[in-house]
């Protein structure tokens, strides 16, 4: 069991400001979250920006043009580099987006290169997990760095499935989707992934009294839209 269950703001402080902007990252480090949760993708001239869909309603995507151009037409969207400053000595989990069904879906995985690239001319002064639904982003991350942590995120896969794939391909850390660690499986789930050296970090968590049963468990790390609620379920506010 962890000595504390940390608490990651889920796209920063995103009910106190607008979700993966450096206002909502300086609000949970102000309101003393452990770390938090962010969405990457990249611009057509490699540089990686954080948001959470790869394109707008306009129909303007990401992967499509260069960072001056973003950055004129949403200037709210920061640069991982920035966002790695803000939230200096906290815990960053950089949540690859990849799918087929996404504007930039990335086959070739040019993004998980980006994100080491950055990280290792950043000298490792980081603390990062780099985490993605696609398997195949996380697995290129790890075959690229071996020694940066790296997570396999699950909706509806069971969390056991989900263990046993984190295990065999050499992963950290397990990402629940809460709804699939509904009462007893909570801890029958937490204390397998112990067993396996593996943690569990649980998505999104906002109820206090299931941040509370959650932590009482053992999982390793709360991602939630709430932190100050959470911090207080923990009782740390």
């Amino acid at each position: 069991m962890p000595a504390v269950t940390l608490v990651l703001a889920h796209r920063g402080a995103n009910r106190e400001a607008p979700e993966n902007t450096l206002d909502a990252f300086r609000r949970a480090v102000a309101l003393g979250a452990d770390g938090v949760e962010l969405d990457v993708h990249r611009t057509l001239d490699g540089a990686l920006v954080v948001r959470h869909d790869a394109a707008t309603s306009e129909g303007l995507v990401l992967a499509e043009r260069e960072r001056d151009e973003i950055r004129r037409a949403l200037p709210e969207v920061p640069d991982l580099d920035d966002v790695l400053d803000v939230c200096e000595g906290l815990l960053v989990n950089v949540e690859i987006k990849n799918s087929p069904h996404d504007a930039d879906w990335d086959p070739e995985h040019h993004v998980a290169e980006l994100v080491v690239e950055l990280l290792a001319g950043r000298g490792g002064r980081d603390r990062v997990l780099v985490s993605s639904f696609e398997l195949g982003s996380v697995d290129h991350v790890h075959a690229l760095a071996p020694d940066l942590p790296t997570a396999l995120l699950t909706g509806r896969m069971d969390p056991l499935e989900g263990l046993g794939v984190v295990e065999a391909h050499g992963h950290r850390a397990l990402h629940p989707f809460v709804g699939m660690i509904a009462g007893p499986r909570a801890a029958e789930i937490t204390d397998r992934a112990h067993d396996l050296g593996v943690d569990v970090n649980v998505w999104t968590v906002n109820d206090h009294d299931e941040l509370a049963r959650l932590a009482a468990v053992g999982v390793d790390a709360l991602i939630t839209d709430v932190p100050a609620v959470a911090l207080a379920a923990l009782g740390r506010a």
